[in-house]
């Protein structure tokens, strides 16, 4: 989880030759470079061993030739350029496209280059968010849950928990409501600038909150039929807003004849209420 020392990837390194009885075929400086190369990656640093323990014994690179042979030999895959970016979102949209053996793929891609299963974890994470949302919620706790089994159980047995993770979220029902209310939320906040709740849901702990009308009328909705009373929770002087729109998929299908029962109920409020007043 964190970078590891100059000290500690030598002690990666002299480990490996141990288990492959057998030297690193590079020399001093080139071994300096591998080091530097892996930059505290403890990962990466062991998947560039293991391709040069395939290369022919007698050979003994120096930095010029450690670099040519990682180039031809190693998948292309920058951690910190292009690469590493258009790999995860090829993941991603894979993920979005519901094709699973493509998110397969770009996976082991990255597993193969050696990435740090914990951005592909994240990622997961987000996917599970923004393309599945609430028309499969548990796809949020796979998600978590993948993630906290790596950190527990580390590789190789934890790479199965990124591979059934994105077999789940690949075959997932999908919708991106969630997303999309969240930013239709937030350019209604921007425009409507700090307007104050109404005063009927403010709590009024002293005498003066509560002889300006703060908490009057407030009705708690546990008390009532279905635990719901329709009041108005918006700001006064404000249009009701409507940012959600769940698709009709998986869970949010169930969501949605609960939004439009509410909505009946809420609808009859309101008239009951234009009927007192007239």
């Amino acid at each position: 989880m964190r970078r590891i020392s100059d000290n500690g990837l030598e002690t990666l390194l002299q480990r490996a030759e141990e288990s492959q009885k057998r030297k690193l075929p590079i020399d001093i400086k080139a071994r300096k470079l591998l080091k530097d190369m892996s930059d505290g990656d403890g990962r990466y640093l062991l998947n560039i061993a293991e391709e040069l323990f395939s290369f022919p014994n007698g050979d003994n690179l120096d930095s010029a030739g450690l670099l040519e042979k990682i180039q031809k030999k190693a998948p292309l895959y920058d951690k910190g350029g292009d690469s590493h970016y258009n790999l995860i979102s090829a993941l991603h949209k894979s993920i979005r496209g519901s094709d699973v053996d493509a998110s397969l793929y770009w996976l082991a891609r990255m597993l193969v280059s050696g990435e740090d299963p914990n951005f592909i974890s994240r990622r997961l994470t987000r996917a599970a968010i923004e393309d599945v949302g609430l028309a499969d919620p548990n796809a949020l706790l796979q998600a978590i849950a993948t993630w906290q089994t790596y950190e527990r159980v580390g590789s190789p047995e934890g790479e199965l928990a990124l591979v059934q993770c994105v077999i789940y979220l690949s075959n997932a029902p999908k919708s991106n409501s969630v997303y999309k209310a969240y930013n239709n939320a937030l350019l209604d906040a921007k425009k409507s600038g700090s307007l104050s709740p109404p005063k009927h849901i403010l709590n009024a702990p002293t005498k003066l909150m509560q002889d300006i009308g703060y908490g009057v009328g407030y009705s708690y909705d546990h008390d009532k039929e279905e635990s719901f009373s329709g009041q108005n929770y918006f700001p006064e002087g404000m249009a009701r807003g409507r940012y959600y729109f769940p698709v009709d998929r998986g869970f949010e299908s169930e969501v949605i004849k609960r939004l439009e029962h509410w909505k009946r109920i809420r609808d009859g409020v309101d008239d009951d209420i234009s009927k007192e007043q007239t």
